[in-house]
């Protein structure tokens, strides 16, 4: 765990610079780039939800009547963790978006033929003053795809979280 805490010491969208700055930028450069930030976090919460999961009462039963590891871990276990997981995937998702297009407005990211948000900003740079539009509505758009995968991440949180089901 103190690696993961050292690798979430390095701001994220730096060490996606460096990462692709190291390499030539392509998609497979900026898809590692993003997700190796991303790993630490995922550990930890995976770390979390293992340990709290495994004191629950019905994991001591399984133990106590001799169940092996693996059908624990995959029966009792695992299962529990896949929640919070899609929940947590569903922010990365929104944060790769960002980042991506971050990297593609600097001129580090994905090659400036690839049509992405961040590639059409930058492209939209240059003539600012006379189109703000070439750069405001990719950005709102941009803003908005993110706003909507967060809010789908809350709402499955709210919908596969059974304390949240007790409340109404």
């Amino acid at each position: 765990m103190r690696v993961m805490d050292g690798l979430m010491a390095i701001p994220s969208v730096l060490l996606a610079i460096a990462l692709v700055a190291l390499w030539r930028p392509s998609l497979t450069t900026v898809v590692i780039a993003i997700a190796i930030p991303e790993i630490p976090r995922v550990t930890r919460l995976v770390r979390a939800l293992v340990l709290s999961i495994r004191e629950e009462p019905y994991v001591e039963a399984a133990i106590s009547l001799g169940t092996p590891s693996a059908r624990i871990m995959f029966g009792h276990i695992l299962p529990n963790c896949m929640a919070p997981l899609i929940v947590q995937g569903t922010y990365v998702v929104a944060f790769a978006i960002l980042v991506e297009a971050i990297l593609s407005f600097l001129g580090v990211g994905l090659p400036p033929d690839i049509p992405t948000w961040g590639n059409i900003m930058a492209e939209g740079r240059v003539q600012f003053v006379s189109y703000p539009h070439n750069v405001f509505f990719p950005g709102v758009f941009l803003a908005i795809t993110v706003l909507a995968v967060n809010m789908l991440g809350d709402g499955l949180r709210d919908t596969l979280d059974p304390k949240m089901a007790k409340r109404v």
